[in-house]
């Protein structure tokens, strides 16, 4: 008996393996193929595809990013989805979800960490592989136990192993609780990497990036990078940081310094509690991040590439600012929907 699965794509000569356990989404990009994904969690929708043929186990039922109507027609989140044998799907395969590096699985031990903000602390992981991944991509951290979430890299692709993750923690995280809890030297897995916000080197335009909460992990590492490739454009960048109050801002410049970063950053925090600022010597803008795009670029917002990741709310405000109110081509906007 076969230990992998054979993965037909409906209406084409392509398919690929996979193994017992894994889903039919990292599976299809640890192959090579362009399988349409975003959040890799079961909240965005963005991998739903047609069960042709074969049975797949529900990994998680209570998923948001599908409706039970296209649950009764047989679509799946191929994210959650994990064949129990061999398995006709429709799906989209398209270019632009190639991974430049294939995601894969690998054990990891915890370093050293240290705190961002009140809650926000990066961790420091090694593996005995380089850690290669594109600037601003994503991995799922796995505990021993079975618990995982999905992550943003802090730092830049190395041929040293560290992954760096900076991490918030929330009361009801479960990962999150779990990962501040651990003590230098336990063992977690990685795999990935995962996502499609990452830096684009070939774009001419000026960086402009936009985060709230942990979404600061994959701004800091699209700034390092981008850093490291000496290209004119990259002499100077703008970051927009968005916090409720004034402890929720990290110290920017220590975060930055520690990153390497060789180049003139425009940074300008905000929050959006007023009262959260009373009693302390806060002086910088009140308000929404996403407000301060326009007041603050000295150029038209077509003329920019931006990266951005924070919550939904955020994500969302910035978007429709930058698509509908002011006609700046989706392709210039790069993020991964998060729950």
């Amino acid at each position: 008996m076969s230990n992998t699965f054979n993965i037909q794509i409906a209406g084409s000569d392509r398919s690929y393996s996979c193994e017992p356990g894994d889903t039919l989404l990292r599976a299809g990009l640890r192959a090579g193929l362009g399988l349409s994904y975003e959040c890799n969690a079961g909240a965005c929708g963005t991998c739903k595809i047609d069960v042709v043929s074969g049975e797949v186990e529900d990994l998680y039922p209570e998923a948001t990013g599908i409706k039970q109507r296209d649950r009764d027609r047989g679509r799946r989140l191929a994210c959650q989805s994990a064949p129990r044998g061999d398995c006709t799907i429709k799906t989209r395969v398209a270019d632009e979800y190639v991974p430049r590096h294939a995601p894969a699985r690998c054990e990891a031990v915890l370093e050293s960490s240290r705190d961002i903000t009140h809650d926000i602390r990066e961790f420091s992981f090694r593996t005995t592989a380089p850690a290669r991944f594109l600037a601003g991509q994503y991995a799922m951290l796995m505990l021993q136990g079975g618990a995982q979430r999905a992550y943003s890299m802090s730092n830049t692709a190395n041929e040293d192993g560290v992954w760096q993750f900076m991490i918030r923690r929330t009361e009801t995280g479960r990962v999150s609780n779990a990962l501040f809890a651990l003590a230098a030297g336990a063992a977690v897995a990685i795999d990935g990497p995962y996502g499609l916000a990452y830096l684009r080197e070939d774009s001419e335009r000026d960086i402009v990036c936009i985060a709230g909460g942990s979404g600061i992990a994959p701004v800091v590492s699209i700034l390092d990078a981008a850093a490291q490739l000496e290209h004119p454009r990259h002499l100077g960048a703008w970051l927009f940081y968005g916090g409720r109050g004034p402890r929720d801002v990290p110290a920017i410049d220590r975060v930055l310094r520690s990153h390497g970063l060789n180049r003139n950053l425009e940074w300008h925090p905000t929050i959006s509690v007023p009262a959260l600022a009373e009693g302390t010597d806060w002086t910088g803008e009140v308000g929404f991040v996403h407000e301060l795009l326009p007041r603050k670029l000295p150029k038209p917002l077509t003329e920019y590439e931006y990266y951005f990741a924070g919550p939904p709310p955020m994500v969302e405000a910035t978007v429709r600012l930058l698509v509908a109110e002011n006609k700046v081509p989706q392709s210039q906007l790069h993020f991964d929907r998060f729950f």
